[in-house]
């Protein structure tokens, strides 16, 4: 066996190995699979077309609702799941940046007892853009319960100063595995370099009102994919608003009086399906 097959064996080893420890609120287990596939591979089933050729095209199945790519996880069950058609050996992390951007997920395994498990697309995200670097789901997000105004006051004074800022909103985010945080969503103006630069810099002259030990952490609200930025764009009100100064106190922009609030978007979040 020459060096890259042995390598790929591992990995898929590694893969099914976590894959067998995963059950209903096992999320440790479930990040650990995320974990083995962000470093090892997958074989794609193609509906039609061959490997490399423009034709190809993945198979495709839905479950409550969500779209997913089915795939196994070694050769081994490749033979035993008796797929007939051709098949794509993929890295989990070319996969995941694949699927992810059409709101598709992976789902490992469908022929095995059980019905395999399915990897949402907010998750192929985490694995596309770095596990380390994304929070753990599935996340509960909340209004934030910590009274800090002076920092919220020292925010909103300073994001005055920095014209970039058109809005600011907050939310009190829980991961499933890690730290509870305060997420800050901006909504800029511009995404230029010299406005993301300022908007650092108002960040950072904000921070030291904050207490310590308090995890914040900032979310882009132009990035369509975030689920943090979805919740706090369909329930979360700015509590610094440049264009909405004329707004009533406690009503969403664009929310008629007396109107409930849109409540936050059902997207899936990233979690192993019970099964």
């Amino acid at each position: 066996m020459s060096a890259g097959a042995h390598q790929g064996a591992a990995a898929a080893g590694q893969v099914e190995q976590m894959l067998a420890q995963v059950s209903p609120g096992r999320y440790d287990a479930y990040e650990a699979l995320l974990h083995a596939l962000a470093a090892g591979q997958v074989w794609m089933l193609l509906w039609q077309g061959r490997a490399g050729l423009p034709d190809a095209q993945y198979g495709n199945m839905e479950v409550d609702g969500l779209g997913y790519a089915p795939c196994v996880t070694s050769a081994a069950e490749l033979a035993a799941s008796g797929w007939n058609r051709d098949h794509e050996l993929v890295t989990g992390p070319e996969i995941a940046a694949s699927l992810f951007p059409d709101r598709w997920g992976l789902w490992l395994n469908p022929h095995a007892p059980g019905g395999g498990v399915g990897i949402p697309w907010l998750d192929l995200r985490r694995i596309a853009g770095g596990l380390e670097r994304l929070p753990a789901g599935p996340l509960r997000i909340s209004e934030p319960v910590i009274d800090i105004p002076q920092f919220y006051a020292l925010l909103a004074q300073n994001a005055h100063r920095t014209p970039a800022v058109r809005s600011l909103r907050r939310a009190w985010v829980q991961p499933a595995l890690g730290a509870p945080y305060l997420a800050i969503g901006l909504d800029l103006y511009d995404t230029g370099q010299q406005a993301v630069d300022s908007v650092r810099m108002m960040i950072q002259q904000s921070i030291g009102a904050v207490p310590d030990g308090l995890p914040v952490s900032t979310v882009a609200m132009n990035d369509e994919y975030d689920p943090v930025g979805m919740w706090m764009r369909a329930s979360a009100r700015p509590f610094f608003d440049r264009d909405g100064y004329g707004q009533v106190p406690g009503q969403m922009p664009g929310q008629l009086p007396g109107q409930p609030p849109a409540p936050a978007p059902v997207q899936g979040y990233g979690y192993p399906r019970p099964y």
